[in-house]
């Protein structure tokens, strides 16, 4: 008999635990894990060694230093034009994924629906149902994986009360349009509805889309909470520095969670991501211009192995269908691919309750460019047929 209690006996360990522990196991290139392999600026290094020697090695204020939450009311402003109070609208996590499960524990009550986005990162799900909640998904069909506002609304039940909006998208790359949000934003004010937004990979979009918060949209400010972290825009994953921003009550409900989960975030590290955001604000488009590099690299590489990729517009992910190779399950090819070319990739399965993603995989592409040739050219020499 199991002594997990009930909520995590059927959970297991995430899809990208069990894949990067199957590369390292198989000395397989790693193309499964969205990490990058090159760290972000040496300055912002630098300031958090400074920090842990000047003494910033005790607890943080339970909703971030100070000069973090200026330095995020800051960027909000100068990318967005959106206006924060920095001592009651902003909230210092530890990383994204926290502020994620903080939300969702804060604002959704046993029985409340919530509407996401199919397929949708791994945590959405596991954070509803410790809630108690009930989750609702959209599909975003391949090959375009557009949001059809037909399908938003009939998912709109009395019991609704917030929808889990991620864009740019992981994992399909999608940034979504102004048309999908505004869709996104009809819904909520028309059923008076909360949106939290993860938006991690606000800034790394490609071929010159834009990401647009939809706090900014016309009568969304009120209603929306937006997350977001360092670790994607400044290549510091590791760091798990994150935040949530927005009306000061869904932030204070936010944080009423966040304070059982792990009180306070990394002191040393919140003072040099306020560094990385004060000074050096460029940096998170000179890393977009380098993945999108790589996701060019990538998607070419995949297409002559005989996986026709979905070109990405954003993120660290491609998807490909692996139907033309003969296999009726991306999950089957993921396990069989370490072997067959010394690769790991991940089953998008894992990322759908419907039968839509049964044969997508996905891959990363932020990683160095001879890793991502050495990946080419063993794919391109392996047999992937079914």
């Amino acid at each position: 008999m199991s002594r997990a209690a009930s909520r995590v006996a059927g959970m297991g360990t995430t899809i990208f635990a069990e894949m990067s522990a199957l590369a390292t196991r198989t000395g397989s290139v790693n193309l499964g894990q969205g990490f990058p392999d090159v760290d972000g600026p040496p300055e912002v290094i630098a300031a958090a060694v400074a920090a842990l020697e000047g003494g910033a090695n005790q607890y943080a204020p339970g909703t971030g230093v100070p000069a973090l939450r200026h330095a995020i009311a800051a960027h909000q402003q100068r990318h967005y034009g959106i206006a924060l109070d920095p001592d009651s609208e902003v909230l210092v996590t530890t990383g994204c994924t926290e502020a994620i499960a903080a939300a969702v524990l804060g604002l959704v009550d046993p029985g409340d629906e919530v509407v996401v986005l199919e397929p949708y990162y791994d945590s959405y799900p596991a954070m509803i149902d410790f809630a108690g909640g009930v989750r609702r998904p959209v599909t975003l069909h391949a090959p375009d994986f557009r949001l059809d506002p037909d399908e938003l609304r009939a998912a709109i039940t009395p019991r609704t009360r917030v929808v889990l909006l991620n864009s740019p998208h992981n994992p399909t790359g999608r940034v979504l349009t102004d048309e999908e949000l505004g869709a996104v934003a009809d819904v909520a004010i028309e059923h008076d509805l909360v949106v939290v937004t993860d938006e991690v990979y606000e800034h790394l979009t490609f071929d010159g889309r834009r990401h647009v918060p939809l706090a900014t949209l016309p009568g969304m400010s009120e209603r929306t909470l937006t997350l977001s972290s360092a670790g994607k825009s400044y290549s510091f994953t590791g760091w798990k520095v994150g935040w949530a921003t927005g009306p000061a009550d869904l932030v204070t409900a936010t944080m009423a969670a966040k304070q059982w989960l792990s009180y306070t975030s990394g002191a040393p590290l919140q003072p040099a991501v306020a560094v990385a955001l004060d000074e050096h604000p460029d940096f998170p488009a000179e890393l977009a211009r380098t993945l999108q590099a790589g996701r060019d690299r990538l998607v070419a590489g995949l297409d002559r192995a005989g996986l026709a990729a979905y070109v990405p517009e954003g993120t660290y992910f491609a998807t490909t269908d692996v139907r033309g190779l003969g296999w009726t399950s991306g999950l089957d090819f993921c396990l069989a691919l370490p072997e067959r070319a010394g690769v790991v990739a991940v089953p998008s399965r894992s990322f759908y309750d419907t039968a839509a993603g049964d044969t997508l995989v996905r891959w990363a592409f932020c990683k160095r460019p001879e890793v991502l040739d050495e990946a080419v050219r063993r794919l391109t020499a392996a047999d992937l047929s079914a």
